[in-house]
């Protein structure tokens, strides 16, 4: 790694930076980054690469999840809570399931930066006349209230997105070391969204089994269930923002090479993963492991070389190929990719994204959101943040997201390669932001209570039954 440095990605193409206008104070706010304490450690993310390496080989399943896009606001005791209950919940259907060990890794305490289709929005103000301001590119670079002081690149917001990250990942961690309760008593879980009498059963049935496992481990081991299984949980963000990233980026004694201490597991998006690009430099030379999104566009020479720019030495655990092609295209696009790897024996691990390629755009104008109390409307976040701009609104129906998590499966046992995880924006708020599922969500119920600062994710109901059907799809395996 001779030719690389923690700022060498400066001489290659970056796409997605905000340009700021105040150079003394980016100065600034990368001198504080710098002097901060880490929010992760080496040793974490060198136990991460372990369970990777673990999951690629078929004896581990990775359920990595959270927020489309953090905000400043969310960082309260209950939202980050109902973000790491749903997770742990889902962790344990998968581990009922798999009959495997599951690794869960948050998207949290570091999510707080997206690109966008467009560096501009333009709204109609108050006084009939349009404005055009630079696009939210989350709380990391501006603030999604629409006026020109909150759209403007604050490099301040880099310290405080930092700081906010270290106080969830301290209150993480102090709910793991204390034992989370949620994780004794699934019998108490939320399974009210089931009307269907055959699923109602089903559901019960595997909760049921799960508080009989639970409770015979702890009675034979005279021990609480963390006690037993010391839950991990790790952390990953995409590596957008490489000012941030890189002011992050450190040596750390008795250890070779350089850590990204943001997170354990940072990944380049599908824009942002060309060969001679700023994102690329900069991920290669770091010792953590990479995630890499692939898109409809990706090619199998587009895949093989980035596996040989970013894992040269085809080192264990440490690139994770996360696919999200979409239900109408998985199908066509990603047998020639696992094809192409499967057949020159590069390690890697293949994880399904079935969020990214089901979004569509729907009207505003269904009607009949206000009437209905749909999952307790009002609850979750701010009311500060609802997205107030659009004719459209985003959206994914739950069936298109099983339907491609189902066909990757499908995929991967035909071409004799092994997914070996999933990875979905998810919440575990009464949000409607998705339609479908067992309570069966419309579009009507969109603005019920839609509170996504960009995408839509999956509440808690969607996300615990997700979780039953791929337990469901594992088990069968």
């Amino acid at each position: 790694m001779s030719d690389w440095s923690v700022e060498s990605w400066k001489s290659r193409p970056a796409l997605h930076q905000p340009a700021y206008d105040d150079a003394r104070a980016v100065e600034t706010a990368v001198a504080r980054l710098r002097s901060f304490p880490p929010l992760v450690t080496s040793w974490e993310i060198e136990r991460l690469k372990g369970e990777l390496a673990e999951a690629q080989q078929g004896r581990r399943f990775i359920l990595q999840g959270g927020d489309c896009a953090e905000s400043l606001a969310d960082c309260t005791p209950d939202v980050i809570t109902n973000k790491l209950k749903i997770l742990l919940q889902m962790s344990l259907v998968l581990v009922q399931g798999a009959r495997k060990p599951i690794t869960r890794i948050g998207r949290f305490a570091g999510q707080y930066a997206k690109p966008r289709s467009s560096a501009t929005e333009t709204r109609t103000g108050p006084d009939g006349r349009s404005l055009t301001l630079p696009s939210y590119f989350g709380d990391l670079i501006n603030s999604i209230e629409f006026t020109p002081e909150a759209r403007r690149p604050n490099p301040h917001l880099m310290v405080r997105c930092y700081q906010h990250a270290a106080l969830t990942l301290n209150f993480i961690r102090s709910l793991i070391d204390a034992g989370f309760a949620d994780l004794h008593h699934p019998e108490y879980w939320e399974l009210a969204f089931c009307d269907n009498a055959a699923l109602h059963e089903e559901y019960h049935s595997m909760v049921r089994r799960l508080s009989d496992s639970v409770r015979f481990m702890e009675t034979i081991a005279g021990q609480a269930i963390d006690d037993l299984t010391r839950v991990e949980f790790f952390t990953s963000h995409e590596g957008l923002h490489l000012l941030y990233e890189s002011a992050g980026t450190r040596t750390v004694p008795r250890r070779q090479g350089h850590y990204n201490l943001t997170a354990h597991l940072p990944w380049i998006g599908d824009r942002c993963r060309a060969l001679d690009g700023a994102h690329v430099e900069f991920f290669r030379g770091v010792r953590n492991p990479i995630g890499v999104k692939l898109g409809t566009s990706a090619t199998p020479d587009d895949v093989l070389a980035l596996i040989d720019r970013l894992n040269p030495a085809n080192e264990p655990g440490r690139l994770v190929l996360i696919h999200r092609m979409g239900l109408a295209s998985v199908q066509r696009c990603l047998p020639p990719l696992l094809e192409a790897v499967n057949r020159t024996d590069r390690r890697v691990l293949w994880v399904c994204d079935p969020m990214h390629g089901n979004t569509k755009a729907v009207s505003r104008d269904v009607g009949g959101a206000a009437s209905r109390d749909v999952l307790g409307a009002g609850t979750g976040t701010s009311d500060a943040i609802r997205r107030e701009d659009a004719a459209a609104r985003k959206t994914r129906d739950f069936a298109d997201i099983l339907g491609e998590l189902d066909a990757s499966f499908d995929l991967h046992a035909k071409a004799g390669t092994y997914l070996g995880g999933v990875h979905f924006e998810l919440t575990g708020d009464h949000v409607t932001e998705c339609t479908g599922g067992a309570r069966g969500l419309s579009e009507a119920d969109l603005d019920a209570n839609y509170r996504t600062m960009c995408d839509p994710r999956l509440n808690y109901e969607q996300s615990l039954e997700m979780s039953f059907l791929i337990a469901r799809r594992l088990a069968s395996a």
